[in-house]
């Protein structure tokens, strides 16, 4: 069934009954405790980087993602940033990565002075490809059995560490990934940004690999205004990482004792305060956006635009709807035709590798990233607070 612009349009409309008004791409939400949880927090005066509300937003966190430890950060850039020198991405190292990604992925390898390596992601989970992995790695890595560390042949740096994303809140195939990373002592930190509240296999993003980090953005799932958390199941690595986010600051009375290099990243209670209260309603919210692509998968079924789903084993929080255009010129002139009419759509991100400080990071043929780069476009994915129950 051919599906017009003005077609989508009007459904778009029509599922957030809204005839006229602007539709956003992802807006966010409050449903219960945060005002006040905010009031509380200012009447404490505890509204900086020490109060209940990060201790608990932590724990809540912690508990629905299944880790161990949950460390609050200022946002998901900084948390991405300290997860990668946690395991030892350093100065002339690489990280591989995905081109096919939002740019902090790429900034947070920037700023530990590595170079990133961008290999090609899989058609139907829009993330890092385990085949494009494997096969780069065979074919332009080594192991060192002294050092134990995986070398780049070409460029003799160290590999140290692999960070795939979950585009869009839709699983990757981490598992496998994992796997092969295990198999090459590449340390596995998952962006799980997009996706608090996905899982595959069972087992929630972000907690595959050494270090996962989310996001909590004004334009994610939940939000704490802005804000990042750090997540893994090593107690002792998480206890030393929540020490550096507070400046390395060792605890005395009086005294400012530092006893390593650290960061301030501490993510402020305030901030903590509705995070709180958005976790509270994280399984509601949820199952929302779950019945909203719904939604779009049955308008959009038969249909000669394809709407992106979860594949098997995959259960996604679909943050952001996404659609597949047959070429980039309907791509183009939906998203001209869209956006002129009040209804906010989004192209996916351009490839790093084709940003000018990227461009001449290492690749391999991005055969599939390339192909998606031009075709995949975002739908407004806000909760529906006025028809979707």
């Amino acid at each position: 069934m051919i599906k017009t612009y003005s077609d989508i349009t009007s459904y778009i409309r029509e599922l957030y009954q809204e005839p006229e008004a602007f539709i956003p791409l992802h807006a966010p939400v409050f449903l219960g405790n945060e005002k006040k949880y905010l009031e509380d927090c200012i009447d404490s005066t505890f509204v900086s980087s020490v109060g209940k509300y990060v201790d608990q937003f932590e724990e809540k966190v912690a508990a629905y993602t299944g880790v161990k430890k949950a460390i609050v950060t200022v946002n998901g850039t900084n948390a991405l940033h300290l997860a990668l020198k946690t395991v030892g991405v350093d100065y002339n190292t690489e990280v591989i990565t995905q081109p096919l990604t939002f740019i902090a992925t790429a900034n947070a390898i920037s700023y530990c002075g590595a170079k990133p390596v961008f290999l090609d992601v899989d058609k139907d989970t829009l993330g890092l490809s385990p085949k494009a992995l494997s096969d780069w790695l065979s074919e332009n890595a080594m192991f060192d059995k002294h050092t134990k560390k995986t070398i780049n042949k070409k460029t003799k740096r160290i590999i140290t560490a692999c960070v795939p994303m979950h585009t869009f809140g839709l699983p990757c195939r981490i598992d496998e990934i994992a796997t092969i990373c295990a198999a090459h002592n590449i340390p596995l930190v998952e962006d799980a940004a997009e996706s608090l509240g996905s899982f595959y296999k069972g087992k929630h993003t972000g907690t595959f690999g050494k270090i996962g980090v989310l996001s909590f953005n004004g334009n994610k799932t939940i939000t704490t205004g802005g804000g990042g958390m750090i997540l893994t199941n090593d107690e002792t690595l998480g206890a030393h990482i929540k020490h550096i986010t507070t400046q390395a600051k060792v605890s005395h009375p009086w005294e400012y004792a530092h006893d390593e290099i650290g960061y301030n990243y501490r993510m402020p209670n305030i901030n903590a305060a509705i995070g709180v209260a958005q976790m509270e309603n994280l399984v509601k919210i949820i199952e929302n956006k779950r019945q909203i692509a719904s939604e779009y998968q049955h308008f959009f079924r038969d249909s000669q635009i394809k709407f992106i789903s979860e594949f098997a084993n995959a259960k996604a929080n679909y943050w952001l709807n996404a659609i597949q255009f047959a070429d980039y010129a309907q791509r183009e002139a939906f998203l001209k035709f869209t956006n002129e009419n009040g209804v906010m759509t989004r192209p996916i991100w351009k490839l790093m590798c084709d940003l000018p400080m990227f461009q001449t990071a290492e690749t391999d043929s991005l055969t599939n990233s390339k192909w998606l780069a031009e075709r995949i476009v975002n739908l407004p994915s806000s909760y529906n607070k006025k028809q979707i129950k």
